[in-house]
C-alpha cells in the first residue's frame, strides 16, 4: 500500500506586508516606464509659460493699487515697489455680507466634511461592490457608473427642490424639507449636495483599487472568523490608503474652488471663499489687485493639502498601474 504525500502550497496566503511591499514594487515600475526625457522636457516648456501669467498675478497682488492701474507688472523689474496693504485690504473687505476671512472659515467648514463623508462613504460602496456578492450588484454598479455622465446643472434644481419641500413617499415623510433660511441648516445642505455629487467618482475609482487588492488576503480573513466589519476596517482601509488620499485631496480641491454649488444652496451667512472673491474687484474691475491677492490667499490652504498629502497622492495614482 501507498500513501500519496500531499505537500502544502510554498508561500501560503500574502500578509498585508507582502502585499504592501508588491504595491510599492509595482509603483516603482511604473514610474520608471510613465517617465522620459521627451516628455520631461515638454512639461518643463509647459510649466515654464504657465507659470508667466502666475507670476505676473503674483507681482501684481504686492504692488500699489494705484501702479497697477497705469503700468504692467512688468515694470516692477525696473521700478520696484511692493506693499502688503492689499492682503489687508481683501482680508478685510467684501462685496457680499462677508468679509473674505469669514468667507475661508465657511470654506473650511463646508470642505472638510464634505472631504470625509464622501470617503466614507464612498469606501463602504466601493467595498460592497468589489467584495459582497448581492443581487443585482452589477447592475446598480454600472447604473453608479453612468451617473459620471449626467452635468451637475441638471441636478440643480430637483435637489433644491428636495431641500426646500421634503421627501413624502405613501404619506411617510422620508427625506425633511429645511428651511433655506435657517442658519443651523446653511452647511448641510451643502455637505448633502457636494457629497451626492462626489459619489460617482469615488466609488469608481475606489472600486477600482479595492478590487485589486489579492482575493486571498481577504479569504484567509474570513477564515479567521473576520465579518465584513472587521475586513473593511483592519484591512482594507489601510491597504487603500494612497487610494483614499488621492480621491481626499482632488475633493478637497474641487469642493473649496466651487462656486456654483456653493451659491445656489448655500444662504448669505455661509458663502465660502470663492463668492467673495468674485466680488473684489469692485463694480468695474477697478480694484482687481485686490482679487489678485485674494486668489493667493486661497490657494494657501489646497497647496498645504496638496504637499502634505503629495506622497499618498503619487502612491495612490500609480497603484495598480502595472501587475508583476
Amino acid at each position: 500500500m501507498t500513501i500519496e504525500v500531499i505537500e502544502p502550497i510554498p508561500g501560503g496566503a500574502p500578509t498585508a506586508r507582502q502585499v504592501a511591499r508588491e504595491t510599492r514594487k509595482h509603483e516603482k515600475l511604473a514610474q520608471k516606464r510613465l517617465s522620459s526625457k521627451g516628455a520631461t522636457i515638454a512639461a518643463v516648456v509647459i510649466a515654464f509659460f504657465w507659470t508667466i501669467p502666475t507670476f505676473g498675478l503674483l507681482v501684481t497682488s504686492f504692488r500699489p493699487g494705484a501702479d497697477t492701474q497705469s503700468t504692467g507688472w512688468w515694470t516692477v523689474f525696473t521700478d520696484p515697489e511692493f506693499t502688503l496693504e492689499n492682503y489687508r485690504l481683501a482680508l478685510t473687505s467684501g462685496g457680499t455680507t462677508l468679509t473674505l476671512a469669514e468667507s475661508f472659515l465657511n470654506s473650511l467648514a463646508i470642505t472638510i466634511p464634505v472631504a470625509f463623508f464622501a470617503l466614507a462613504v464612498a469606501s463602504m460602496l466601493a467595498y460592497a461592490f468589489a467584495w459582497i456578492d448581492f443581487k443585482g450588484k452589477y447592475i446598480l454598479f454600472i447604473g453608479v457608473f453612468a451617473l459620471q455622465i449626467l452635468p451637475l446643472q441638471m441636478a440643480l434644481v430637483p435637489l433644491l427642490s428636495l431641500f426646500s419641500r421634503g421627501l413624502t413617499i405613501n404619506g411617510v415623510t422620508i427625506f425633511p424639507g429645511f428651511d433655506m433660511s435657517d442658519v443651523d441648516h446653511s452647511f448641510a445642505t451643502l455637505w448633502i449636495a457636494h457629497t451626492i455629487f462626489a459619489l460617482p467618482l469615488a466609488v469608481f475609482l475606489l472600486h477600482n483599487f479595492i478590487a485589486e487588492i489579492p482575493s486571498e488576503v481577504i479569504e484567509a480573513a474570513k477564515v479567521d472568523g473576520a465579518g465584513h466589519g472587521q475586513v473593511f476596517f483592519r484591512i482594507i482601509i489601510p491597504l487603500a490608503a494612497p487610494a483614499l488620499a488621492s480621491f481626499a485631496v482632488l475633493q478637497f480641491i474641487w469642493v473649496w474652488n466651487d462656486l456654483l454649488v456653493a451659491t445656489i444652496f448655500a444662504p448669505s451667512s455661509s458663502l465660502p471663499m470663492t463668492q467673495s472673491l468674485a466680488s473684489l474687484s469692485g463694480t468695474w474691475g477697478n480694484q482687481w489687485f485686490l482679487q489678485s491677492a485674494g486668489t493667493f490667499l486661497s490657494i494657501l490652504v489646497p497647496l498645504i493639502v496638496f504637499f502634505a498629502l503629495q506622497r499618498f497622492f503619487v502612491r495612490g495614482l500609480l497603484a495598480g498601474a502595472t501587475k508583476g
